[in-house]
């Protein structure tokens, strides 16, 4: 009898230890809250591209710059929204996408997958699917709908939460020193879709379009936007002129006005 206590008493521990893992691994899952970031190119990690150093620096998304903001220190002010101790996160935004391509290439498809309870997925689209010259890329207002209510609903399922975001807004056009709204009716039907669905919306396109038109067009120029002269950067030795696309400090003021408008927020059920 004593020996076979003392058989089973190294399977026993083992037991225990492995049972002890499990739970550690379980509830450190637990604490943490994925943000899915579902987007095109003003969003995207652009250092994921091989060629980034040689051919695309210094372009940056918002997204890149996003962590920080959602870190352990700033999530009191987000306990409406995210009850862990922790966040994650996933950038899974793709230059030259529209809601129409991100779905049909499976990269939504990747997110609904992952998705826990409770998670969060922020949807911002709409520079690429007002493209009518590039059919390749363009929606139509009808499909750009369909497509978030899609995404809406399938967020839903996961029993994750949804928050759209009316698209960032491009370096123009500018009017007696006002910046106006670049994406024509697409931040609208956006927003449509919100109210329609009941679901948490951060008007974006207005909040980045304020923010320029207090900094200023030359300095928003200059400073945020992709506008390089000739041999600033070993990727554009002729310079650059894009009013779309981020330098690292643009992309990184977009991503505080995000946290800041996560923060304003009502409280989800």
């Amino acid at each position: 009898m004593c020996q076979t206590i003392r058989q089973l008493t190294p399977l026993l521990l083992v037991f225990l230890l492995s049972a002890c893992a499990a739970t550690h691994k379980a509830s450190s899952t637990d604490n943490i809250t994925h943000i899915y970031l579902a987007a095109d190119s003003t969003v995207a990690d652009h250092t994921l591209n091989e060629d980034y150093w040689t051919n695309r620096h210094p372009v940056t998304g918002w997204g890149q710059k996003f962590q920080p903001f959602v870190s352990e220190k700033n999530l009191d002010a987000l306990r409406h929204l995210i009850k862990t101790g922790h966040t994650d996160v996933i950038n899974k935004a793709k230059g030259g996408r529209s809601t129409r391509t991100f779905f049909e290439e499976g990269r939504w498809d990747e997110i609904y997958r992952a998705l826990q309870p409770d998670d969060l997925v922020l949807i911002q689209f709409g520079h690429n699917d007002a493209a009518l010259e590039k059919h390749e890329r363009y929606v139509n207002l009808t499909g750009y709908k369909q497509y978030l209510r899609l995404f809406i609903q399938q967020t839903r399922e996961k029993k994750a939460l949804p928050i759209l975001l009316t698209p960032v807004n491009r370096n123009y056009p500018w009017e007696n020193g006002q910046l106006g709204n670049s994406h024509g009716e697409y931040p609208a039907a956006m927003k449509e879709v919100a109210q329609e669905m009941d679901v948490l919306l951060i008007d974006l396109g207005q909040l980045s379009r304020d923010f320029f038109t207090e900094k200023g067009r030359d300095f928003v120029s200059q400073t945020y936007f992709m506008n390089l002269s000739k041999g600033a950067f070993p990727a554009y030795p002729n310079g650059l002129n894009d009013n779309t696309h981020f330098q690292p400090k643009g992309a990184e003021e977009i991503a505080r006005l995000v946290y800041e408008g996560m923060k304003s927020l009502p409280a989800h059920h």
